[in-house]
């Protein structure tokens, strides 16, 4: 797109980040080519946290860059607050970008008298005036339907494909920790043209899962273990044990959200049998705990595209066409 027709189709729209990851959203403003707008965020003596939007929102397109990450409800009062501000400016449209929806998780009721977050905070985000949301690969179908605005759900798969395009995958097969992430390793196969296999998994609290078996052919192959996304790590080290007893001939791990929570990446990574870690900068990852494994992959071309069709009232279903 020229920079003429950019400008013009795009000139009313205005773009803001809250403190979770600014590094994302200001890349995918110089996608779009439109300015990052400031936003200021201050803290009274009571703890309590104040939102200004620092550029004109009336009647203006407005869009707010948020990923529900660590410290999450830090991060989620400052994003409701925002909303609350865009609202109260007179926005036409407030769009809530969230690259990663942490209460994705909290998605059924599995136990008695807990609460299903992802649907409170679903409703939360809509009664702070939030008009559409614009999401990456959530943790579960369902939490689509946890919104009462239109929600448009991307996924990664396709720049994780890109990147893995570039080996031999003549004896590849993907493989799902488990049988409810089936269906996206499935399609993740495909994009590849490769073999799919998938792990029978049970969990037992958030940090001890137990898998009994593998699905599929993986011996003598090259393994790509896929899952959504990576916190402790527990269910990938224990896949990791149930693989190594099939003898496959290489492993690398991939996800989308790369949390890697208590060290997970360091776990990972000293695997010696493990050749690599892939992950999006849907969230952040402190370059401190990175390790030489790691390769970082970007989503923003692909939340820029999103959001220009989004304003532009075009459709966004082709980003999910295989590339």
């Amino acid at each position: 797109m020229d920079d003429a027709k950019r400008g013009t189709s795009l000139r009313d729209i205005a773009v803001f980040s809250g403190s979770a990851h600014p590094e994302l959203a200001a890349e995918i403003c110089a996608h779009l080519g439109v300015p990052l707008y400031p936003v200021q965020v201050d803290r009274f003596a009571n703890d309590c946290l104040q939102v200004q939007l620092q550029a004109n929102c009336r009647e203006r397109d407005v869009f707010l860059i948020q990923p529900l990450v660590k410290p999450v409800q830090e991060n989620l009062v400052e994003l409701l607050l925002m909303l609350d501000a865009a609202r109260g400016a007179s926005a036409a449209r407030t769009t809530v970008v969230m690259p990663h929806y942490a209460y994705a998780r909290s998605d059924k009721k599995d136990a008695s008298r807990i609460s299903i977050g992802g649907r409170l905070v679903a409703d939360l985000m809509v009664t702070a005036g939030a008009n559409r949301v614009l999401a990456m690969t959530l943790h579960s179908p369902q939490v689509h339907g946890f919104f009462s605005v239109p929600v448009d759900h991307l996924h990664a798969l396709n720049e994780l494909a890109r990147h893995f395009r570039q080996y031999d995958l003549s004896h590849t097969t993907v493989v799902s920790p488990d049988l409810g992430n089936a269906k996206e390793a499935a399609h993740f196969a495909r994009l590849l043209g490769v073999q799919v296999a998938a792990g029978a998994k049970q969990r037992y609290a958030d940090d001890r899962v137990q898998i009994t078996s593998v699905i599929g052919e993986v011996a003598g192959r090259d393994v790509i273990v896929l899952d959504d996304e990576i916190a402790r790590g527990s269910t990938v080290l224990e896949l990791l044990d149930r693989l190594r007893e099939l003898k496959p001939r290489s492993i690398r791990v991939a996800c989308t959200h790369g949390l890697f929570a208590d060290k997970a990446l360091d776990r990972i990574g000293s695997q010696e049998d493990v050749l690599e870690i892939v992950c999006t900068n849907s969230v952040p990852v402190p370059v401190e705990e990175r390790t030489d494994k790691l390769r970082i992959l970007s989503i923003a071309p692909a939340m820029a595209e999103a959001m220009r069709r989004i304003h532009n009232g075009e459709s966004v279903s082709s980003l999910f066409e295989p590339v």
